[in-house]
């Protein structure tokens, strides 16, 4: 292997570009939910529950896979997160000629849910170990995939739907994901032994990043504090932004007037601040710092939630959705370049894994907590107030991480 010429690490993280935009078509799930309550007599809460089962199953295989995807290598990781999700969508078609909701559940639930975690961390962890000079932009890069999948995919769904019926378009998108996958996978590997990028010097990067804080296991990372602290900010970070994420349609209609169109085509558009967010952000915090990002998505989002609330303006509403649709997603795609920085690149993959059952948990929590408070209070600009209190937490939590990381900057240099 370190006799070969090293792969071109653009073309990996195009590779785990193709992986993250066939995965993050879940995120066109609502695509589905009418025609197949109108096939089947179904509720929407029944539908919806699909999509529930297949982000909750994304954290879990996340966090108990990570150590398949450090064991075996990105590529059988790849590989492997591309028969469950190609399995998953074209068995949901089998499903849909059963009549079968629980069928439905279990391809697209719970094997593409596997497949959505395994697929999801894979080339992540690899980018971090081929970019050491730019993990912030290359995590980005991949994670920016994951984000504008919707915007892409949703279109070709309804053409689908619409043309050869609901059943064939599992059919087709889940064999055409196989092969994306697969093709994308083929090229995944780890860098050599011992290589760095041109130019690189491991004691003092020309951007300005420090060292890493340590080199841990993926069970040694759970010894210390500030996993916990990574977990709860985004924890919170995400249970806010998906419950506005959730609710963005009828906050729409409801706060400032949109029609029911204008409310729809207002949440498409908002995907692609979604998918620029974790691209700029992360790429952002190469140059920042981590931390420093983190501190300043949740200082902006107190004062934005606060607003929201209050607002009737249309194009200051618009305005202020697209700006927390960034913070939503430049949370996800900042979040393995903090960890390399403060767990190294050992396991990266596995405590990734650990960290992103926060998302399943706030994948449950934060719209269902949005839609009790608009059943109890009769509105979802309650529950916005609420938010900007997590966020204060949050704050607090990325002011105690910076203290923590000086103070074994401190610990370290006195050793």
């Amino acid at each position: 292997m370190e006799g070969r010429k090293p792969k071109n690490r653009w073309l990996i993280a195009l590779s785990a570009v193709g992986i993250h935009i066939s995965i993050g078509s879940v995120y066109a799930w609502s695509n589905f939910t009418s025609p197949l309550r109108n096939e089947f007599g179904w509720n929407s809460q029944q539908v919806q529950l699909t999509f529930s089962l297949a982000i909750l199953f994304l954290g879990l295989s996340a966090a108990f896979l990570g150590w398949f995807v450090e064991k075996y290598g990105p590529r059988a990781a790849g590989i492997t997160a591309a028969v469950f999700f190609g399995v998953g969508v074209f068995g949901s078609g089998l499903a849909v000629n059963l009549g079968s909701l629980w069928a439905l559940y279990f391809f697209y639930g719970v094997l593409g849910g596997i497949g959505l975690g395994v697929g999801y961390i894979a080339p992540v962890s690899t980018l971090v170990k081929w970019f050491p000079d730019r993990r912030g932009l290359a995590t980005g890069m991949a994670i920016m995939g994951f984000g504008f999948a919707a915007a892409i995919s949703s279109p070709i769904m309804d053409w689908l739907i619409g043309s050869v019926g609901i059943a064939a378009t599992f059919y087709i998108l889940g064999a055409s994901y196989f092969v994306i996958m697969i093709l994308s996978s083929l090229y995944l590997s780890k860098p050599p032994k011992g290589w760095e990028p041109k130019g690189y010097d491991d004691q003092k990067e020309n951007t300005g990043r420090k060292k890493d804080l340590a080199n841990l296991r993926a069970k040694e990372s759970l010894k210390t504090k500030r996993f916990y602290y990574l977990w709860i900010m985004l924890f919170i970070n995400v249970t806010c932004g998906i419950a506005v994420i959730s609710a963005a349609k009828p906050l729409a209609e409801n706060s400032v007037g949109l029609s029911t169109s204008a409310a729809a085509t207002l949440v498409g558009v908002m995907g692609l601040f979604n998918g620029l967010g974790r691209i700029g952000w992360a790429s952002a915090s190469d140059y920042i710092g981590r931390s420093n990002t983190y501190v300043a998505f949740f200082i902006i989002q107190i004062v934005l939630f606060v607003v929201l609330s209050y607002t009737s303006s249309v194009a200051l509403f618009v305005i202020l959705i697209g700006i927390i649709y960034t913070c939503y997603g430049g949370g996800f795609s900042t979040i393995p370049a903090f960890i390399g920085d403060l767990f190294g690149t050992k396991e990266l993959g596995a405590i990734h894994g650990y960290i992103l059952t926060a998302w399943a948990a706030a994948g449950l929590v934060g719209p269902q907590f949005a839609a009790y408070m608009n059943d109890t209070t009769g509105s979802y600009e309650s529950s916005l107030i609420f938010f900007a209190g997590l966020f204060v937490v949050a704050l607090i939590v990325s002011i105690l991480t910076k203290g923590d990381i000086r103070k074994k900057r401190k610990s370290l240099k006195a050793a």
